[in-house]
């Protein structure tokens, strides 16, 4: 049988730990992401993308609109800063806009 830990420590660094211990940074990572993405892009943009997919450091949008398209391909490199930003740590380093 296991023995129990009787240390106390904050709630966020116990799920840091099971969070590094099993692996899910990566899932998590791309959680959050796509709730940066949310957050910073407001209703006007959000109610156009049908998907939000960070694979390695590429983050690939899905946007129902061609003009909403080429209108946020020109604000590509402030829209990585921004995310970035949000989330605390360098996890998008290119966006494909689709």
């Amino acid at each position: 049988m296991a023995k129990r830990n009787n240390s106390h420590i904050p709630m966020s660094d116990a799920l840091n730990e099971f969070i590094k211990e099993n692996k899910l940074q990566k899932g998590m990572d791309k959680v959050d992401v796509k709730n940066a993405w949310v957050k910073l892009m407001g209703n006007g943009v959000n109610n156009y993308t049908t998907g939000v997919e960070l694979r390695n450091e590429t983050l690939f949008v899905s946007l129902s609109s061609s003009v909403l398209r080429e209108e946020l391909s020109l604000g590509k490199t402030k829209i990585i800063t921004l995310l970035n930003e949000e989330l605390g740590k360098d996890l998008v380093k290119k966006i494909v806009l689709r």
